[in-house]
């Protein structure tokens, strides 16, 4: 989905936020001409690019799809954008684009390298970029997963006892994002400071024990059982938000950080696109694959074997 607001909205907004008006637009981001004519005709001034293929399981057995989205989409949205003249366009990235370990997360640096790029030879836009981590109650998060497991009486799926993430609520993570872009000055990775991460099998242990249950145990045997699964194609123990943990420093707000990190030359970029819609007219997954190791640094391959179920850690 493309989130844009135009000078008539922006106005609204300020006014009195609940009655904004919106309008809805169908469309893909990776429509060229669409893109370009929806921003012209609602004479829009910021972009928030969200529009990704997030799922990493998912994106990891749909390597072509998923670099058409993330990749190309994110490339075609920012172009249009400058074209038309828009104020400013947010980027919104993850912590899985950070020495990434499958193909979401390449995919979403590429896209950070898009963004990069454009910025240093925009003439007007000012381009940015927010990475965060996991969005509590968002699509595809554990809370949802766990609340219908519970729902069921278990078992509560969890990957690995170890396995920690960055959580952050809706309502924080979108005024950030809206803050750091407010900030941008051009070219800006904006990282929102996330806290603590936290052990996933903790979260479903508290959320069994609000429900009223309690977690099968040997004192517990008729409670809710936490089944590990085994780490998943791609899945990392923990995530990053920084490449260099040295160039961060801070902003007007106490948790929006700016980063500074290396991106890729106007022709290096270019060669990746070119690469990348080669691999998807082809339909030669193996080149986006090879792609990836070519232009993402840090990108590696996951060593935590196919992973085997397990019962609840006492």
């Amino acid at each position: 989905m493309l989130h844009t607001m135009t000078r008539r909205q922006k106005r609204f907004a300020f006014l009195a936020f609940d009655s904004a008006l919106v309008s809805a637009r169908l469309g893909s981001v990776t429509n060229p001409s669409r893109v370009t004519s929806v921003m012209r005709e609602e004479g829009v001034e910021i972009v928030l690019h969200a529009a990704a293929y997030k799922h990493v399981p998912l994106v990891e057995q749909n390597e072509l799809e998923g670099a058409r989205n993330n990749v190309i989409g994110t490339q075609i949205v920012a172009t249009a954008a400058e074209e038309a003249g828009v104020e400013r366009f947010i980027l919104v990235s993850t912590d899985k684009a950070v020495r990434p370990t499958n193909i979401m997360g390449a995919t979403k640096r590429m896209s950070e390298i898009v963004v990069q790029d454009l910025a240093v030879r925009s003439r007007g836009t000012r381009f940015s970029m927010v990475r965060f981590g996991n969005v509590l109650g968002s699509s595809g998060s554990v809370l949802p997963l766990f609340q219908d497991q519970i729902r069921m009486g278990g078992p509560v799926t969890v990957t690995h006892a170890e396995v920690t993430r960055y959580f952050m609520t809706i309502p924080e993570s979108a005024r950030l994002v809206l803050l750091a872009g407010a900030y941008s000055t051009g070219g800006d990775l904006f990282v929102l400071d996330m806290g603590q991460p936290m052990r996933i099998v903790d979260i479903a242990r508290r959320m069994i024990e609000l429900s009223g249950a309690r977690v099968r145990n040997a004192a517990n045997p008729q409670g809710i059982e936490i089944l590990i699964t085994g780490l998943r194609p791609g899945e990392k123990l923990y995530e990053e938000l920084l490449i260099d943990p040295t160039s961060m420093i801070g902003t007007p707000h106490a948790k929006i950080l700016r980063a500074s990190e290396a991106g890729l030359s106007q022709i290096e970029v270019a060669g990746m696109l070119q690469e990348i819609r080669r691999a998807i007219d082809d339909g030669n997954a193996a080149r986006v694959r090879a792609a990836v190791q070519s232009f993402v640094k840090g990108y590696s391959l996951p060593d935590h074997g196919t992973g085997t179920q397990e019962r609840t850690p006492s």
